[in-house]
């Protein structure tokens, strides 16, 4: 059955009005869609401080009738994430959260560092989605996704904050081809590579837009609309991906 997810990415809410009408008019969008996706990704970045208002806020703007999967991206804060976004107990290990939506099975993997910009899939989220895919049927579907991308994506803002040791997930996944592809954020700009023999979707940010070098010299143009992706996966495990902005 072919499953229909969206992707939004680095929301940065935090506190003022920009940023604040900029998701709510991505949430909008999607609520308002004739045929409703049968979930969200949203892959980190959702405060721009880690403050507990900020997640707050983000819990209020992100509700919506269709499931809202969630990662941490570096401007995320454990705790507050896990008390205000999750209702959970405050902790500061890796948020790691596996969910099955109409067969398909999806890791939101925590890929944060605390304090640093790059990522890292730490021992114990390795681990996590090793112990996560061998538990799956071989025939079961399923998607990654976390903040950092793995791969070089051709401008110096993002391609100094990657996801380091990245062949640690690229061995993980030769065990295990039912992982279609990878998802990330991170980098402010829609984008599509491979890792690991697997597309490697990179979703656009809500807040800014990231300018290439061959577009100019300042890397954020704020004047563009904020963006959002469309998964379509069919029954033969190819995934189609659709980007558009929202005016």
């Amino acid at each position: 059955m072919t499953l229909l997810l969206a992707q939004i990415s680095d929301l940065h809410l935090d506190g003022s009005e920009r940023a604040t009408l900029r998701a709510t008019r991505v949430m909008d969008h999607l609520r308002a869609l004739p045929r409703p996706v049968d979930a969200l990704l949203v892959t980190g970045d959702i405060a721009d401080h880690g403050d507990e208002a900020e997640y707050e806020e983000a819990a209020r703007i992100l509700a919506a009738p269709f499931p809202v999967l969630m990662c941490p991206g570096n401007h995320d804060e454990r705790s507050a994430y896990r008390k205000a976004l999750l209702e959970e107990a405050p902790g500061h290990g890796p948020v790691n959260r596996a969910h099955r939506i109409g067969g398909t099975t999806i890791l939101m993997c925590d890929s944060t560092i605390p304090g640093r910009d790059e990522g890292r899939l730490d021992a114990e989220t390795l681990t996590w989605i090793g112990t996560t895919l061998a538990a799956l049927p071989e025939d079961a579907p399923a998607l990654i996704a976390f903040h950092q991308p793995p791969v070089r994506l051709h401008h110096p803002l993002p391609d100094s904050f990657l996801l380091e040791e990245p062949g640690e997930l690229a061995a993980l996944l030769d065990a295990y081809p039912q992982v279609t592809a990878v998802l990330t954020g991170h980098a402010h700009t829609a984008a599509a590579s491979t890792f690991a023999g697997r597309p490697l979707i990179v979703g656009p940010a809500v807040t800014w837009t990231l300018r290439l070098p061959w577009e100019g010299d300042e890397p954020a143009d704020r004047e563009q609309p904020p963006g959002l992706a469309f998964h379509v996966l069919d029954d033969d495990r190819r995934l189609t991906t659709h980007y558009r902005v929202v005016l």
